[in-house]
């Protein structure tokens, strides 16, 4: 998703009153990929989270955890994931990621990308990004 597209998609009005949580550069080592050479050992994939919950739901009057999403949510998810062991696809990855965190009541909306770091010598990366928004019905 560019910055452009990432921007329209926060112009989005279910978004507008919501506050954005995020997990920046977590870093895991995953048996993902397709191809053989990519099944005989683990990978370090970066996995980028954000979260979109309603303010009316993670405001906090008493300064009190309780009161918002923990960030935990993320890193749990993203742990469940890749626990659930060998995937051959990024967007495999990421479409389960994000379905995990939308399962929970307080989050409307979310953004997941993975990157392969060590995919190829001469870029830095090759990755996947998915951004979805809870149903209507569901939120």
């Amino acid at each position: 998703m560019t910055g452009t597209t990432m921007f329209a998609a926060l112009l989005h009005p279910r978004l507008a009153d919501c506050r954005r949580l995020y997990l920046r550069n977590h870093e895991v080592y995953m048996n993902i990929g397709a191809f053989e050479h990519e099944k005989r050992g683990e990978q370090r994939v970066v996995i980028n989270v954000d979260l979109f919950v309603p303010l009316a739901l993670t405001t906090p009057v008493e300064d009190k955890l309780r009161e918002v999403v923990d960030y935990d949510l993320m890193k749990q998810s993203v742990a469940q994931c890749v626990a659930r062991g060998h995937i051959h696809l990024q967007e495999t990855l990421c479409d389960a990621i994000a379905a995990s965190l939308l399962a929970h009541d307080a989050v409307r909306a979310v953004r997941v990308s993975t990157e392969k770091p060590d995919a190829y010598p001469d870029c830095d990366a090759v990755g996947v990004e998915v951004f979805r928004i809870k149903d209507e019905e569901r939120a």
